[in-house]
């Protein structure tokens, strides 16, 4: 390995996941901007379902025995029912399951997806601030951005520090690269299934 290639390889773990999904982090940034969730609340309404959908295919990920072990308050972290509560909020119907969820991914894999779920708790300070324009809170159609108990940054630090603290095989690092790159492009079907589906009110 020359001297250039160890400057270019991150150090960290997590660095190294933030460089890997970069492409398809900017392709849903673009995506979800086409989309203009914070014009309306119907628009709004639209990017919950999808915030939903992605959620709720990782409630089993947010409750596993193992993975918990890992990151001891990780049930506690999921937005599911927060993200549902949404939905409620804003009258929209709780949507169908759409085919395609993550299924039975191996303990690094699942780590993947996870990185990018909490890793989205950040962006969502940007993004609450934007809903309340629309007239929600915290407490009222977008609790799903909310402050998680702790605060964003030291729930983000402390699930970066155990992630990147973690002895894996380079079979395992291959296989939390894929997890954390097929999160991102799963959330770019969730997204485009929401605002190609009408949501009906409940």
């Amino acid at each position: 390995m020359t001297a250039q290639d160890t400057a270019q390889r991150p150090a960290l773990r997590s660095q190294r996941l933030n460089q890997i999904t970069n492409e398809p982090h900017t392709k849903l940034d673009a995506l979800v901007k086409a989309h203009a969730p914070f014009e309306t609340q119907a628009n709004f309404a639209r990017f919950v379902v999808a915030q939903y959908l992605f959620q709720s295919e990782l409630v089993s990920l947010y409750n596993d025995a193992e993975l918990t072990t890992i990151v001891p308050d990780l049930p506690a972290r999921c937005r599911a029912e927060a993200a549902k509560a949404d939905l409620a909020d804003l009258e929209t119907e709780v949507p169908a399951p759409v085919a395609g969820a993550v299924k039975n991914p191996t303990k690094a894999e699942a780590l993947g997806w996870l990185f990018v779920s909490e890793g989205s708790k950040l962006g969502a300070a940007f993004l609450i601030k934007r809903a309340v324009g629309l007239g929600l809170s915290e407490t009222f159609g977008a609790r799903h951005l909310g402050e998680p108990a702790g605060g964003r940054a030291e729930g983000w630090k402390s699930f970066v520090k155990t992630l990147d603290g973690l002895e894996l095989s380079a079979q395992e690092e291959a296989e939390l690269d894929k997890g954390a790159i097929d999160a991102f492009n799963r959330f770019t079907v969730l997204l485009e299934q929401a605002y190609t589906t009408t949501p009906e009110l409940a």
